[in-house]
């Protein structure tokens, strides 16, 4: 226990280090929500629709991003754009994105959702509480799973349990060329864990009060026009 634990804090430590120098050079280009709000036209196809489901690799719904952190945002698209996190179609939208585009997408969906504030954290469970001292999860995902210790990091708490579920098993993914994320910290933990321990912390994460949300697109409004 105390051997991975060890092992868990030097990667987090080293990946924050890496992460503060990418940082770095994020903030020197300040995104504009305003601007985003003409770049988001692939984007709200998914996630601009309550509930809307994903099926590759798998089923599952996919993630709310209205109140998650800009610097999360640009650092997901970063990864599909360069093939560390492993999906065809965000690979293909990353891709089209310039560097201040993907400013601008995060500026706008982290000013997007900000209508609801995060809540006290709901005890878990004996055994949930066991899996989460061994993966050390809040060590990262901070308070109630709501405030990460660092910005790059994402806010989990109310995420949807099925999205949560297979974004943890991707990380268990190796040699891979279509699904899996490459992230040396979050394989670490996630290969600690069998996919039915990954469930039910997954449905004890999407249990949590808070901030992020779906909020739907006026585009989708039938019988409208722009």
């Amino acid at each position: 226990m105390t051997k991975t634990l060890t092992t868990v804090w030097a990667l987090a430590v080293a990946s924050v280090t890496a992460a503060a120098g990418s940082m770095a050079q994020a903030q020197q280009i300040q995104g504009s929500a305003k601007a985003g709000e003409g770049k988001i036209a692939m984007c709200i196809g998914c996630h601009g629709i309550q509930g809307y489901q994903a099926s590759f690799p798998e089923v599952y719904k996919v993630p709310m991003i209205s109140g998650q952190s800009a610097p999360y945002i640009s650092a997901a698209l970063q990864a599909y754009k360069k093939g560390e996190r492993r999906h065809p179609t965000m690979r293909g939208i990353a891709d089209s994105l310039s560097e201040q585009d993907m400013a601008d997408v995060a500026a706008y969906y982290a000013e997007h959702g900000q209508a609801r504030a995060a809540a006290a954290a709901r005890e878990p469970s004996a055994q949930v509480a066991a899996l989460l001292q061994k993966g050390a999860c809040v060590s990262c995902h901070g308070e109630g799973f709501a405030k990460p210790i660092d910005p790059s990091y994402p806010k989990v708490a109310g995420q949807y349990a099925d999205y949560v579920y297979a974004a943890l098993k991707s990380y268990k993914v190796e040699n891979n060329a279509h699904v899996g994320r490459s992230n040396g910290v979050m394989a670490g933990i996630a290969k600690q864990f069998s996919n039915s321990e990954l469930k039910a912390l997954s449905r004890y994460i999407a249990s949590l009060d808070g901030e992020l949300q779906t909020v739907p697109q006026p585009h989708f409004r039938l019988g409208k026009k722009d």
